[in-house]
C-alpha cells in the first residue's frame, strides 16, 4: 500500500469524476488533501465530512487568477505547506472550427490549459523552498493524436502535454518532477451527455482492446503511483491510461 502519510496534497476539480476519486484515494493513502470545486458545493462538504480533518474543500473559479493563488496560500495556511499537486479540473464540450467563437475557444484554453499554468507556478514556489514536489498533469488522449471536432480540448491538452515536458527539465533540480497522466474514454459525469446514446457508448467500448470504458478509479491508481516514492526517477512521462485504444506511448 502507498503511504502518503505528512504529505499534502492539492488536486483540482475534486468534487466528481476524476478528481474525486482522487481525493479518496489519496486520503486513504493518509495524505491531507485540499481540493477545488465550483458548484457542487453539497457533494465537497460530503468528501470533506467522510474525511473529517483530513479533506478540506475550497470553492474556486479556475478562470481567476487571483482565487488560485488565494488558494493555494490558503492550503499552506490550513496543512503548512503542499507537497503534491494533482491538477484535473477541466472541460470538454463540442467546438467545429467553422462554427466554434472565440470567445467559446478562449473560456475552453483559460480552464484547461492557463489554469495549469497558474496553478503550477502557486505550488512551485512552495515547492521549491521544501526542496521538494510532484506535479501530475490530467491530460488525455486528444492531446497526443488530435481530436476533430474538438481542437480546442485537444490543442488544451497538447499544450499540457508541452508544459509537462517543459516544466519536468525546468523544476527537476528542485527534487520537483512533473508527469502526466493521459486517459482515453472514462465513464465519469462530464461524459454523462454523449453517453446517454447507449449505442454509441457501446461503440466506444468496443474499440477498447481491454473491452471495458476506464472508471474515474482506473485514472485514479496511476496518479497515485506517480504521486509515490515508487514513481520517484519518472519525470516528464505522459502515461498513458486508455486500455490499449491509443497506442501513443
Amino acid at each position: 500500500m502507498i503511504d502518503l502519510t505528512n504529505k499534502v496534497t492539492i488536486i483540482t476539480g475534486g468534487s466528481r469524476g476524476i478528481g474525486e476519486a482522487c481525493v479518496r484515494l489519496f486520503a486513504q493513502a493518509n495524505s491531507k488533501v485540499a481540493f477545488t470545486y465550483k458548484n457542487a458545493k453539497e457533494k465537497a462538504e460530503k468528501l470533506e465530512k467522510e474525511f473529517p480533518g483530513k479533506v478540506k474543500a475550497y470553492c474556486v473559479d479556475m478562470e481567476s487568477e487571483k482565487e488560485i493563488f488565494d488558494m493555494v496560500d490558503q492550503t499552506v495556511k490550513d496543512f503548512r505547506k503542499v507537497d503534491l499537486l494533482i491538477h484535473n479540473a477541466g472541460i470538454w464540450n463540442d467546438g467545429t472550427l467553422e462554427n466554434m467563437t472565440l470567445e467559446h475557444w478562449n473560456e475552453l484554453i483559460r480552464i484547461n490549459l492557463t489554469s495549469t499554468f497558474l496553478f503550477s507556478k502557486a505550488c512551485a514556489s512552495y515547492m521549491k523552498k521544501n526542496n521538494f514536489g510532484r506535479i501530475i498533469l490530467i491530460t488525455s488522449t486528444a492531446g497526443q493524436r488530435g481530436e476533430a471536432f474538438h481542437s480546442h480540448y485537444a490543442a488544451s491538452k497538447g499544450g499540457m502535454i508541452s508544459f509537462t515536458k517543459s516544466l519536468a527539465v525546468e523544476l527537476a533540480p528542485f527534487n520537483i518532477t512533473v508527469n502526466s497522466v493521459a486517459p482515453g474514454w472514462v465513464d465519469t459525469e462530464m461524459n454523462d451527455e454523449v453517453f446517454a446514446d447507449k449505442d454509441y457508448k457501446e461503440s466506444i467500448r468496443k474499440t477498447i482492446p481491454v473491452g471495458r470504458i476506464a472508471t474515474s478509479e482506473d485514472i485514479a491508481g496511476p496518479i497515485l503511483f506517480l504521486a509515490s516514492d515508487l514513481a520517484r526517477h519518472i519525470n516528464g512521462e505522459i502515461l498513458n491510461v486508455n486500455g490499449g485504444s491509443v497506442l501513443c506511448g
